[in-house]
């Protein structure tokens, strides 16, 4: 476990007291990054395709659906407190629905699924009933350890912003430099070149001015 993720555990721990339950059952279903980890897909959308499933009768794909869904509307309900009577309607909603979906591949699964399967499903029922029935207490961790989560990830964001800044920064004046560099270089290259062609000049306009003198003295011979 890295320094920040036992960090994290032992603040959750902290939020939920002695309330071991609710951290058990909390400690499953909350993220370290819920930006990165949580569907950003509309909760209607996502909701209409876990019933779908229901109707299909498809009910391992029900449960495999109604997961994420139960997650993004928790977290949903802690970033938007002045509607946090219509989300514990829509989670207990959600929950209830996952808890019935649970029950008919269970009952399926106790005849002829492995037990270990079954009792994960159990379980699973179990979970669902425990945040119904707690849901004030499950809101309210979760409210305190996604507020803290987001501040924790916006100061590292902007760290990370800062950094990059700096890198960018000095990449420019890398760049402004070696130009600068090669423009001096071409510089004295023009300057060698130019001081090269002028006694170039030089000595054609000497040897010419040696020509005429030559021919004048030819001539007064």
């Amino acid at each position: 476990m890295g320094g920040e993720e036992k960090k994290d555990v032992d603040w959750l721990r902290q939020l939920c007291g002695d309330d071991t339950e609710l951290y058990d059952v909390l400690a499953s279903s909350l993220y370290l990054d819920p930006m990165a980890a949580i569907s950003k897909e509309d909760l209607k959308i996502l909701i209409e395709e876990a019933e779908k499933s229901v109707k299909d009768e498809n009910y391992e794909e029900a449960i495999r659906k109604y997961r994420p869904v139960v997650d993004k509307a928790i977290f949903e309900a802690t970033q938007h407190q002045e509607e946090k009577d219509r989300y514990i309607k829509i989670i207990q909603d959600l929950v209830s629905k996952s808890a019935q979906a649970t029950e008919k591949v269970k009952e399926k699964l106790e005849k002829e699924g492995p037990a270990d399967y079954v009792a994960r499903l159990e379980r699973r029922i179990d979970y669902y009933k425990f945040v119904s029935e707690r849901i004030e207490d499950v809101m309210k961790v979760a409210s305190l350890y996604y507020n803290e989560r987001l501040a924790v990830l916006g100061e590292k964001e902007g760290g990370e912003a800062r950094r990059k800044e700096k890198t960018d920064k000095r990449s420019k004046e890398q760049k402004e430099e070696k130009r600068d560099k090669k423009r001096e270089k071409e510089r004295r290259e023009e300057r060698v070149e130019e001081e090269r062609e002028k006694k170039r000049e030089e000595k054609e306009e000497k040897e010419k001015g040696e020509a005429r003198r030559e021919k004048i003295l030819e001539e007064r011979r």
